[in-house]
């Protein structure tokens, strides 16, 4: 792993491990940004560009908070599947607990595995116990990933974005 962005540690689950952005990661993060059927379904598919500042800020996250997205992958597989973790932008009201599959890996349990997995260790390393989640209202799969994670839809819309709703995780366990 030399081309290693962070000081991310690295996560494992049953089924996946969870690590931090690699510079390889780009091209396939730029192909989900730019093309992903599940993005362009809620409207939100981007640039070129904004996938570089989009990688960018998740590397700044590290260096920032501490936290941000892991990069998943099988154990018998180093092809990424997503990313998976917490992003707490400029004047966010708290961090959030958030997702993203590539084509091909979805509907397959991973962001609810990688999420339980995250949640808890914001929790024992961050002491991040409550974290929300915001999602569009027409992003039905990513509110069924929220509802397997125990998060609740408490109605309100996001002060950062007036089409996604804030959905609220239970505590994680350190």
């Amino acid at each position: 792993m030399t081309d290693a962005l962070t000081n991310a540690p690295r996560l494992t689950t049953e089924r996946l491990v969870l690590r931090g952005p690699l510079r390889s990661d780009l091209a396939l993060f730029t192909r989900f940004i730019t093309t992903s059927p599940d993005l362009a379904a809620v409207d939100d598919l981007g640039s070129e560009s904004d996938a570089w500042y989009a990688a960018l800020a998740g590397v700044g996250h590290w260096h920032w908070h501490g936290y941000g997205f892991f990069t998943l992958q099988r154990h018998d597989d180093t092809a990424p599947l997503g990313r998976v973790g917490i992003l707490n932008h400029h004047g966010w009201p708290q961090p959030e607990l958030a997702w993203h599959l590539f084509e091909g890996a979805t509907g397959q349990g991973y962001a609810t595995e990688a999420g339980m997995r995250v949640r808890d260790w914001a929790a024992a390393a961050h002491g991040l116990r409550t974290l929300v989640s915001y999602i569009d209202t027409d992003n039905a799969p990513s509110q069924a990933v929220a509802t397997r994670l125990g998060a609740t839809n408490t109605g309100q819309r996001a002060a950062h974005d007036s089409q996604s709703e804030i959905w609220q995780h239970p505590e994680g366990t350190a």
